[in-house]
This record gives structure tokens, C-alpha cells and sequence, in this order.
């Protein structure tokens, strides 16, 4: 892009001298000539490809974080007129189906010319944006629920705006320890996020030093053989389950552990989605506890909650913890572009991204660059009361 305006920008300035010297005889065009104001490079824009569920099994979650996302995009091109650089958040939906996603990273990369591959949900749709933005040279930023083994040293062109699953992991289970629940089993989706969710527990139970788990479940989202396996894990008198898995599996094994009278606790991963969770349960979300990897979205002295609300203001949209995520998101990818410049390449905004290990969003840290674990990332444990409230 560089190269090209600046050929341009020669071959014009060629033009002009050329009209000068011919003009000089003319009275009067030399001067009018000199005194006019150099045209302004148009702006670059910026594309953000984004990949997200906005029909499907995790469409409540896609279609927030992709709200969220839009609501800064558009905040961004509002207030950034002079630096010479606009976004252009392209989403297309994929059904939280890694083969459409794929299909579509192939697609916002080939034909749309996409800057970016941007928020992919779903940790299968994730690791197929990865391999297709590995391919084409480029980066994917912001992966929602993504495996942690996306975060190792073979993947450098994945940047993680959220903690690992293994941070996540180790929060609940520390939790567990401080109130002496030493029996832990998980009931999990069975596909590649529930598979992520279990790999990470069993990394922090390790890392812990804690007993190993009493029971583990990987289930589909309905049928017959969430009953077996419930009742299999329920054998083993576990103190807390986990649970990792979007919210309609969580709601049905919720359900099905109330009615059985199972009286321990339920931890969550921030993944369930709290406002389609309770749309399911009602009063019976009362005294499940999910972990959360952004702020809360109510009404607080944090200045990046303090802007998305006001953005939400003048908006159609409700706040959520996933709107609030896909807002930090996309914020932190507008920083990046502002840091590497109205000139950068694929090469040069890696390396920024790569440098932007301690970025304030606004009174929010971000760690682009974190490995699996950043012990300074802020990672809450919220309990939700039988009318939806969100308890701490």
C-alpha cells in the first residue's frame, strides 16, 4: 500500500511540475498553482474479518461480542478522522461451525482483502482461522474461547485479548481448595471447547498440587446419555462440578442436577454466557458460579466500562459481559493498527501486537502477548441469585 501511494504521489508531483513549466506563460497559473493546498491522501481502511455465530448453538454469545465489536469499530472511525487510518468490520456468520468458519476465513482474506482475521468464536472455529491466517501471512486477533494450545510458540500470529482457559481453570479450582472442596468432578460439550476446558482443569489440578478429579463427563448437548453420565459422575459424591460447555448443554445438566437433589456447588467457565443461561434456567441459575474475564458491565468508575455503557446509550444494544468483551477486543486491534501506522504490513503490525504486553485499555489490563499464564490478569468469580442478579 506504502509503495503504491508513494509511486503515485511521485508520478503526480512529475504532473505538476510539468503543468508549471507549461503554465508559466499564462499570467497568473503559476501563482494560483503554488498557492494551492495539497491534496490529503484518502484514509486507509482497515479491514477487520470476522467469523462468529450469529445463528446456532452459540449465537446469543456471537451475536453480543459481534455487537460490541461494532459499537467500537464505529466509535473508532467517529473520533479518529486525522489519523489517516478508518476500520471496516466485515462478519459473516458461520453457525459455530468450524467448517463454514473456515470457509469464510478463506473467504475475508481471499476476495474481501481482509487487514485481519478478527474474533472467531468457538474454539474449533478458532483454531481453523489460525491455520487459514498462518496460511495467508496475516494474524488472528482476539479469539473467543480458544484452546490454550493456541497460545504456544508454533502459533505467533495469534494474539489473546482474554486469559488462557488454563488462568480460568486454575481461578475455579483455587476457589474449590479455599473452601476445602477436594472432590471436583466436570461434566463438559463434548467437541473441541469441552475437550479444551478438560485439558485446561487437568493442567491446573496438576499445577496445584490438588487431588485428582473424582469424575469426568463429555456429553452432547441433549439426549439420553446426559442422564447416564450424570448419574455416573453423581456416584462419586463430588463436592463442586464444573462445567464447560455453552449455555444449552449447562442448562440442561443444571436442571437435571437440581431435580436429583444434588446439593454441591456448579462453577461455570465464562464461556456458558450468563444472559442466555438464565433466558434457559430462570431461578434455577440461583447459585451457580462463573468465572468472568472482563470487568462486569454495570455502571462503574472503570473507565472502559464508563465508555462502552455510553456507548450502549446511544445504541439499541444491552450491555453484557460479551459486548463488553468484543468492545475491549476491538479496541485493542485499534490500537495496534494506531501503533503500527498508517504504513504498516502484515510483518510490522505482528511485531506491534507482539509488544503490546502491558496495554491500559482503560483501567483494563491487556497482554497480547502472555503465553498460557498471566498471573496479573484479573479473573472474577461471580454467583448469580435465583432472580438473575449477579452477586459477588
Amino acid at each position: 500500500m506504502e509503495l503504491t501511494r508513494r509511486s503515485w504521489m511521485g508520478k503526480t508531483g512529475a504532473m505538476l511540475l510539468f503543468g508549471g513549466g507549461v503554465a508559466a506563460s499564462a499570467p497568473g497559473r503559476a501563482q494560483t498553482a503554488a498557492r494551492a493546498a495539497p491534496v490529503a491522501a484518502p484514509p486507509r481502511t482497515v479491514i477487520l474479518g470476522q467469523s462468529v455465530p450469529l445463528t446456532g448453538a452459540a449465537s446469543e454469545i456471537g451475536l453480543a461480542f459481534a455487537a460490541g465489536a461494532k459499537l467500537y469499530v464505529d466509535e473508532f472511525n467517529e473520533t479518529s478522522a486525522a489519523s489517516g487510518v478508518q476500520l471496516k468490520l466485515l462478519q459473516l456468520d458461520d453457525g459455530y461451525d468450524p467448517a463454514r468458519a473456515t470457509a469464510n476465513a478463506r473467504a475475508l482474506l481471499g476476495n474481501e482483502k481482509a487487514d485481519m482475521l478478527f474474533g472467531f468464536v468457538g474454539t474449533a472455529s478458532s483454531e481453523a482461522g489460525a491455520a487459514i491466517a498462518a496460511q495467508q501471512g496475516t494474524v488472528l486477533f482476539a479469539p473467543f474461547a480458544a484452546a490454550d494450545v493456541l497460545r504456544g510458540a508454533d502459533h505467533p500470529n495469534v494474539f489473546h485479548v482474554r486469559p488462557s482457559m488454563a488462568d480460568e481453570a486454575i481461578k475455579i479450582l483455587r476457589q474449590c481448595a479455599a473452601v476445602g472442596q477436594t472432590r471436583i468432578a466436570l461434566v463438559g460439550d463434548d467437541d473441541a471447547m469441552g475437550r479444551a476446558g478438560l485439558a485446561a482443569v487437568e493442567q491446573a489440578v496438576g499445577e496445584l498440587k490438588l487431588a485428582p478429579m473424582v469424575a469426568t463427563a463429555m456429553v452432547p448437548a441433549s439426549g439420553d446419555k446426559i442422564d447416564a453420565a450424570l448419574a455416573g459422575v453423581l456416584k462419586q459424591s463430588p463436592q463442586a462440578i464444573v462445567l464447560v460447555s455453552l449455555s444449552g448443554t449447562t442448562s440442561n445438566v443444571v436442571r437435571k442436577l437440581r431435580k436429583s437433589g444434588y446439593a454441591g456447588t456448579l462453577m461455570a467457565f465464562s464461556i456458558v454466557g450468563i444472559d442466555p443461561l438464565y433466558a434457559a434456567l430462570g431461578k434455577d441459575v440461583g447459585g451457580l458460579v462463573i468465572s468472568q474475564v472482563v470487568p462486569s458491565p454495570r455502571p462503574s468508575a472503570i473507565p472502559i466500562v464508563k465508555e462502552y455503557l455510553a456507548t450502549v446509550d446511544n445504541s439499541d444494544q444491552t450491555a453484557s459481559y460479551e459486548g463488553l468483551e468484543g468492545f475491549i477486543a476491538a479496541k485493542s486491534a485499534g490500537e495496534a493498527v494506531r501503533r503500527a501506522g498508517r504504513g504498516f504490513t502484515a510483518a510490522s503490525l505482528q511485531r506491534t501486537m507482539a509488544g503490546m504486553t502491558d496495554y491500559d485499555v482503560g483501567g483494563f489490563r491487556i497482554n497480547l502477548r502472555p503465553g498460557l499464564h498471566d498471573p496479573a490478569r484479573s479473573i472474577d468469580l461471580i454467583s448469580i441469585a435465583r432472580d438473575g442478579r449477579i452477586l459477588r
